[in-house]
């Protein structure tokens, strides 16, 4: 169903952003507020007069006209607040909230945060006193000569000085003179950096980030970047100044680096994120940060977008930017020229007609509207910046002679543009350059950078035998120093599949380096042999190092469980081999046995040997090209909840588990002498491995009722529609190893396995296997996968109750800390409680329970109640979140707000609330101060159901708390409040594991113990 979209502004930004949105099926409609003549009146594309101010109207305008989502250009509306009191009133807007939008609204903000998180910037002071600023600037020792407003200045505010004299003069004009208003209050004082200006933003949606081609503004009136500073004279883009690689060094250093930063500090980043560099000598430092597109650059980057821009800001609002990134046009450059009223930056004339357009879009360019109005059927100027002219062609100088007909052609009464737009790049691209290693794309630098980071990792894993030592030709083992004899080595390599793909799409790498050594050491402890030491091998287009040392450090970690020694490994980096963000893997292991612990003890196995199953962590390494077309094809994605029974954790969480590393706990039992042979259940599943340790004369009868089948396999099986076949030829299915051991010696090694914390089961026996038969035969596999979370009794299966039920999913609301909140977060962190919270709700935004829902990873809505008209209203936009959470239970953490009737009843005996007196004396809000004048000795506090009177809901739990003499009300309410935190999370736990509920006839009912 195609939708309706808005967009706020009336630049040419916003005229650019209309017509991409425009090109969209899924858009009906793009409506502009308040546009321009460009936006007036097109097929798709249509101006509204809604007042962008009022922020309550603009809510009840989008809901009344079904807007799909709202697109904010200008800066100034994200930092009024225009984001969070829209989201509050339920309606989705891109863009970032006031509180993320400081790194563009305070330049302050802005440079005290990069230098909190080492995001490379130049050196700067703040000062709120023009004297102190005009000492600083001429006693410092770096050149102090860039004066910034610290407010926003419509891209104007910043005054690059050339000498310590103007930059004084500066300081006087903006604060004293107050050319910026009030966002001259502060000034900040920064270094002048040298190099060349470009602007590098992206699309985040909190986490995953997006780079879009770099692009270059030239923000001076005349030519040869003379004059005075404006908004933006024109733009091109891609910047060939801006290497792939440098980009992915942008990227990694810059742009994640803050958005990572901004989730750290509880304010997450979504939206378009605006990073001015300068390209310095020292690499790459920002100047400022916008949170929101450029203009001119928006005009000369979204014509080169070939994604939907529509399914694009859907992605990023849904948080799943990483399973939709966008895709761009390639071998081509944009250029775009900003055509002015005469007297621009300064006063100009307004009213001038406008002529040509219709001539200049039939040469193929696009005319992008910015200060243009409509009067008498004609267009007329409005505005400083009139229009810009864009081209798009397959080189920059193409671009910009085609850009000039369309200048030439576009007539009005003294028009100012410049024609020398691109002029760097031009003289960037003719200078004559001797290639270097590192323009092919391999940064050795950075390759001996990562050797220095992993070294201490590595060396974590000495072992007798070998003290690692990285950086040598070659690793060394000394089998004599580790003890053995009489030694046989044995040798394995493997790698990870496409199990890799998963954690690149989920962008979690700190796993996978335990599959791939858990793959090669599970194999040679097949033939008996102890991991001595390994080696690793990864792959890439382009070295991240951030990925590759995240992943060594995983190799590093298993080696430490393996009990194995990392001994050395190659990290190759080959530019075209690999799209972007791509790598592989594979793992080399070496260990040793004495001669007489080879396995398997093939002339020891006999009929009616007993086969013990060890369990698996889940899907291990094998069969994900598989996984990952089921996945494909069903109606989750990987950042979805995980199928029910699985656990409280993502899908791509989920399949990432890693795989189990059986030597140190197994290794043990297999020298015991007592196992006959030892399967890793790896590619080809169970019908493939275990016949690998038999002899030919023999196969295994297993019975899947006998062990443990986790959920993921059900639902693979289901969702896929696999046949029983497919299903252990694939999947290991819940046994990661199998072992051989005479009948006699059963309980024996089922109770050493056990001590060594590992599941064991009895799930087969060897029988004798005429040629040609099938050496492996599984009965009941898919009847059992059908059963949810069994468990064995006595040695035979047994239907309970799921051994991990579905969680309670839980919503707490909340109007400031949330008093109780972080208790019932850190209760139903806990694995063994039956509650999960999905989601914290607010009627404030920007509260502090807000932020501790957000450092837990929980999800946040507010909905602010002076956006509504009534109760009943407001309680019906909660309810929509509630619903949206799909919610069994919700808690009430100093949530402020009366309830409504209908509300209630709706949610009776699935609300919770604490109160703190022990009802039902002292209801109502003052309870302490209703104490203390009563004189009584004891107090506490209740959880009780939520009923329509105000605090005579059933009670669920009390607990006392004794009132001393010279109590006051801080004091009692700081004792009652420690009550309040054990109570409340174990009173959850009652409800939600169905211990107690709300009877029909109104009271509590209690499981009854047996």
């Amino acid at each position: 169903m195609a939708a309706r979209v808005l967009v706020i502004g009336s630049g040419g930004r916003e005229h650019t952003l209309a017509w991409k949105l425009a090109q969209s099926p899924r858009v009906k409609q793009v409506l502009v507020a308040p546009g321009n003549a460009g936006t007036a009146c097109l097929e798709k594309i249509s101006n509204t007069a809604i007042s962008v101010g009022d922020h309550t109207a603009l809510a009840q305008f989008c809901k009344d006209e079904k807007v799909a989502f709202v697109v904010v250009g200008p800066e100034a509306p994200l930092a009024a607040g225009i984001v969070g009191d829209l989201a509050s009133a339920g309606v989705r807007c891109f863009g970032p909230t006031a509180e993320a939008a400081q790194l563009e609204s305070s330049k302050r903000f802005a440079k005290e945060f990069m230098d909190r998180h080492r995001i490379p910037t130049a050196q700067w002071r703040a000062f709120t006193k023009a004297e102190k600023a005009c000492s600083f600037i001429m006693s410092a020792d770096f050149p102090a000569l860039v004066v910034k407003a610290s407010g926003l200045a419509a891209g104007k505010g910043v005054i690059v000085a050339k000498s310590k004299e103007e930059a004084c003069k500066a300081v006087q004009e903006i604060m004293q003179e107050k050319t910026f208003g009030a966002a001259g209050e502060t000034v900040v004082v920064e270094e002048l950096l040298e190099g060349e200006e470009v602007s590098c933003l992206c699309f985040t949606d909190g986490r995953t980030v997006v780079p879009m081609p770099p692009a270059q503004d030239h923000k001076r009136l005349l030519e040869g970047d003379l004059g005075p500073n404006t908004g933006g004279m024109g733009a091109y883009c891609p910047a060939p100044q801006i290497s792939k690689d440098l980009l992915l060094k942008i990227k990694n250093t810059i742009l994640q680096r803050t958005v990572d930063g901004m989730q750290q500090e509880g304010t997450p980043y979504t939206g378009i994120l605006y990073a001015g560099i300068m390209l310095t000598k020292d690499g790459p430092k920002v100047l400022e940060f916008n949170c929101r597109f450029g203009d001119p650059e928006c005009q000369v980057i979204l014509p080169l977008l070939k994604s939907d821009l529509y399914e694009v800001i859907q992605s990023t609002l849904d948080g799943l930017l990483c399973s939709s990134l966008p895709s761009w046009l390639e071998n081509h450059t944009a250029v775009t020229v900003v055509m002015a009223s005469k007297g621009y930056p300064g006063a100009y004339t307004k009213g001038m007609e406008i002529t040509g357009i219709p001539e200049a879009q039939a040469l193929g360019l696009e005319v992008f509207h910015a200060g243009t109005a409509l009067k008498d059927g004609k267009v007329v100027t409005s505005g400083g910046r009139v229009l810009t002219v864009t081209a798009i062609r397959e080189n920059l100088k193409s671009a910009l002679e085609e850009a000039k007909k369309g200048l030439a052609t576009i007539k009005f009464e003294g028009a100012v543009y410049r024609k020398d737009i691109g002029f760097h790049a031009i003289a960037f691209l003719q200078q004559p350059r001797g290639l270097t290693y590192k323009d092919s794309g391999v940064d050795i630098a950075a390759g001996n950078m990562l050797v220095k980071k992993i070294q201490p990792l590595a060396k974590a894993t000495s072992r007798p035998g070998c003290d690692v030592d990285l950086g040598g030709f070659a690793g060394l083992f000394d089998l004599k120093a580790a003890g053995f004899k009489d030694p046989l080595l044995a040798s394995g390599t493997d790698g990870v599949g496409t199990k890799l793909k998963i954690a690149q799409l989920c962008n979690k790498h700190s796993t996978i380096g335990q599959d791939l050594v858990a793959m090669c050491v599970n194999d040679i402890l097949a033939q008996g042999a102890e991991p001595l030491f390994f080696l690793d091998y990864f792959s890439c287009g382009k070295l991240d190092l951030r990925t590759t040392e995240a992943v060594v450090a995983g190799v590093a970690e298993a080696c430490k469980q393996a009990g194995c020694a990392l001994l050395g490994g190659e990290t190759a980096e080959m530019p075209d081999m690999y799209p972007p963000g791509e790598y592989d893997l594979a793992g080399f292991a070496v260990g040793g046995m004495e001669r007489y612990q080879k396995l398997p003890h093939l002339e020891q196995i006999v009929e009616g040997d007993v086969v013990v199953g060890i369990a698996s962590s889940g899907l291990h390494s094998n069969g994900f090209s598989l996984v990952r077309k089921i996945v494909a094809q069903s109606s989750l994605e990987y950042s979805s909840l995980a199928p029910g029974g699985c656990g409280d954790q993502t899908l791509g969480d989920l399949l990432l588990t890693p795989t189990r590393i059986y030597s140190r706990s197994l290794l043990p039992v297999i020298r015991s002498g007592l196992v006959k042979a030892f399967a890793h259940i790896t590619g080809g599943g169970l019908l493939e491995n275990i016949p690998r340790v038999l002899p030919k004369k023999f196969g295994v009868d297993l019975d899947a009722r006998t062990w443990r089948i986790p959920r993921v396999f059900s639902w693979l099986q289901q969702e896929g529609q696999l046949s029983e076949e497919e299903m252990a030829r694939t999947f290991n299915c819940g046994v990661g190893a199998a072992l051989v051991v005479s009948k006699d010696q059963t309980d024996h090694i089922l109770r050493e396995i056990q001590q060594r914390q590992e599941e064991a089961w009895v799930i087969g026996s060897v029988v004798a296997c005429p040629e040609g038969s099938p050496r492996v035969k599984v009965k009941n596999l898919i009847e059992t996968m059908q059963i949810n979370e069994s468990v064995l009794v006595n040695g035979s299966l047994e239907t309970h109750f799921p051994a991990q039920q579905k969680k309670a999913r839980v919503a707490v609301l909340i109007s400031g800390t949330g008093s109780n909140l972080q208790a019932l977060i850190d209760s139903t962190q806990d694995p063994n409680s039956a509650a999960h919270i999905v989601v914290v709700i607010s009627n404030k935004p920007a509260v502090a329970g807000l932020n501790k829902a957000e450092k837990a990873g929980i999800p946040t809505r507010v909905i602010n109640h002076k956006l509504y008209k009534n109760r009943e209203e407001f309680d019906g936009a909660i309810d929509q979140v509630l619903e949206e959470f799909a919610t069994d239970i919700v808690c009430l953490a100093g949530f402020m707000r009366i309830l409504s009737g209908p509300f209630v009843r709706k949610w009776d005996g699935k609300m919770l609330n604490i109160h703190p007196s022990l009802l039902p004396s002292f209801k109502g809000s003052n309870a302490h101060e209703q104490v203390l004048e009563a004189g009584v000795t004891i107090t506490g506090c209740t959880v009780h159901f939520v009923a329509e009177d105000v605090d005579a809901g059933q009670i669920i739990l009390q607990e006392a708390v004794p009132v001393k003499r010279g109590d006051t009300v801080a004091t009692l309410s700081e004792k009652v409040k420690v009550a309040e935190h054990k109570i409340f999370p174990k009173a959850l736990q009652l409800v939600a594991s169905g211990t107690i509920w709300l009877g029909e006839n109104n009271k509590v009912c209690w499981v009854k113990e047996e």
